[in-house]
This record gives C-alpha cells, sequence and structure tokens, in this order.
C-alpha cells in the first residue's frame, strides 16, 4: 500500500533518479531554457547521489531508481505506445516526422530507448540508429541540435508526481523544458508492475490537467487530514481548487490551505521558503514576510467549495 500522510513521519520507499547524461548535456547555452542558472561537476554530482541514497538504504528506506521503473515500463508495449505517441508531437517535430521518429526510436530495446528519453537524442545520433524522415522540420535542425532535449530536471521526482494521502497527483508541469516528464509518470503509474496492481487514487491525470498547473515543490502533506499548498510561479489557483476537490471527494482530506507567493523565481516553490521540521514546526525563509492565504473546506453540497480569505498580517 502507497500512503503519504506527513512531511515528517518515517520514510519507507523513495524514487530518485541519478544524474548522469542528461546534466552533461547542459552548456552555457542551454542552461538557461533547460532551467538551470550554472552547469553542474556531474561526476561529484553522482559520488554526492550515491552518498544519499547508501544513506537513505542504511535507514532502512527502499530506494527506486527512475531509469529503472522506466525501463521497465517502457519494456510493455503498450506503455511504449504511450509514451512515444506522446513525446513526439507533430506540433514539435512536424508532421512529416513524428511517424519515422516514433517507429526508429520504438525499435530500441527498453534500456536504449529509456536512456535517449531522458539524456535526450541529436540529429546525428538519430540518423546513426535510422534514416532521415522527409520533414522540413528535421532537415533544418542543426545536426547537434536536439531532437529530444535531455530532461536534467528529473533530479527533482518530488515535482512531477505528489503523494498526498492514500493517492498520487501526476503534475501537469509548467514550463516547456520539463513537460515531457510528466508524460513518463503516467505511463509508470498505469502500467508499472509494482504501481499497475495496487490500489490508491490518482487526484491528477499528468497532462490533461494543464494549464492548471502544479508541481510538487508547493505541495506540503502536514497530516491530521491538512494540505498546504503554494501558488507559486508555477502552480495556478485552478490547480489548487481541482485537487481540493479531488481530495475532497473521496474523504482523503478534511482541508487545503493556499499560501499566494510571489510570482518569482526566487520563490519558485513552498518548500523552497518553508520547510516542515516536526508536526507544528516549521522553518522559514526569513524574507518571506507575510503572505495572503486561503483555506479551503468541503462545502454543504458535493462539489462545492467554501473558501476563507486571509489576509496577511500587518506588521
Amino acid at each position: 500500500m502507497f500512503h503519504v500522510d506527513s512531511e515528517v513521519g518515517r520514510l519507507r520507499q523513495v524514487i530518485l533518479h541519478r544524474p548522469d547524461l542528461e546534466l552533461k548535456r547542459l552548456t552555457p547555452d542551454n542552461a538557461a531554457e533547460l532551467l538551470f542558472d550554472d552547469l553542474l561537476w556531474v561526476s561529484e554530482a553522482q559520488a554526492e547521489h550515491d552518498a544519499f541514497a547508501a544513506t537513505l538504504r542504511d535507514r532502512g528506506v527502499t530506494v527506486h531508481y527512475y531509469g529503472e521503473l522506466l525501463t521497465q515500463t517502457l519494456a510493455i508495449g503498450e506503455a511504449r505506445d504511450y509514451v512515444l505517441g506522446r513525446v513526439f508531437d507533430p506540433r514539435l517535430h512536424g508532421p512529416l516526422a513524428v511517424d519515422t521518429l516514433r517507429t526508429t526510436l520504438g525499435g530500441l530495446d527498453a534500456a536504449a530507448l529509456a536512456g535517449f528519453l531522458v539524456g535526450g537524442i541529436t540529429k546525428r545520433e538519430f540518423l546513426e540508429l535510422g534514416s532521415e524522415p522527409s520533414s522540413i522540420a528535421f532537415h533544418s535542425l542543426d545536426p547537434d541540435g536536439f531532437v529530444l532535449a535531455p530532461l536534467p530536471n528529473l533530479l527533482y521526482q518530488r515535482d512531477t508526481s505528489s503523494w498526498i494521502y492514500d493517492g498520487v497527483s501526476i503534475n501537469a508541469m509548467r514550463r516547456r523544458a520539463r513537460m515531457r516528464e510528466t508524460i513518463s509518470d503516467e505511463a509508470m503509474y498505469q502500467w508499472h508492475p509494482m504501481f499497475a496492481d495496487a490500489k490508491f487514487e490518482v487526484w491528477n491525470h499528468g497532462a490533461d490537467s494543464a494549464p492548471a498547473t502544479i508541481e510538487g515543490g508547493d505541495v506540503l502533506v502536514l497530516g491530521n487530514g491538512s494540505v498546504l499548498v503554494g501558488m507559486s510561479e508555477r502552480t495556478q489557483p485552478a490547480a489548487v481548487e481541482m485537487l481540493a476537490h479531488r481530495l475532497f471527494s473521496t474523504g482523503a482530506a478534511e482541508r487545503v490551505l493556499a499560501v499566494d507567493m510571489p510570482k518569482s523565481r526566487a520563490f519558485m516553490h513552498l518548500d523552497t521558503v518553508l520547510t516542515m521540521v516536526d508536526y507544528g514546526v516549521f522553518v522559514k525563509y526569513a524574507g518571506m514576510g507575510m503572505l495572503p492565504s486561503y483555506t479551503v473546506e468541503p462545502g454543504i453540497s458535493a462539489g462545492d467549495l467554501k473558501v476563507a480569505d486571509h489576509p496577511p498580517e500587518l506588521l
């Protein structure tokens, strides 16, 4: 059974992503587009990650690696077709290219396909696998341009899926650089053997929720039926209402507390400025100040919401 009812309770299982090729693909020219402020020392990042994972295991935590879960998911034909059908979009790659792109990468084994989906693939690398599609979009691409961009933000596994009480929210991401992450999560939670036969709710079904985007760094499970959500530059107020409706529909939560945050990169996610360290105890960034907030609770009738507005206190 999968269940999360606290930010500070005992951790039993966790999904991590070990940094690899996708971080090596970062350059001064593409770092900002891929949402990074600087380049990372990848070998050092891997060593630090391995030490962190070892510490978790030493404390009895089961560590699941995202790359392994994705590979195992892509070994299932229906899941593979789902991912390829959504990753290669005519609106992005051109209608003349998508069939060739899907067929060529679809012919790879699961591990190789997962590697390209995560690490990205250039035009030059693609042509080593198959023939060039008769496509203006593909032909005009620079040889070292990305047919699929890398996904360096997979480091932040908290964002794309959020476990809240007895279910998971598969989140629609705000920035284009992260949107493909949601597709893989949709497939993983539907078809991977660890999840396919498990019983849990799905609060959000992924990209279908867009443009009502929500990211897991803005979601804190407080316990006692409460969930705290930051309305940041990445999480939309409409998404808070949608999440509240779903949580209340099953009785999984009794209230959702929404904090109206500054819409700036410095306040990217709630968990960058507010950390729960014990039940009822938080560490807050001193520069955050007092912010408007809302308490959302079930209304009188099914599907209705009761909202209380809390202006910031004046200091």
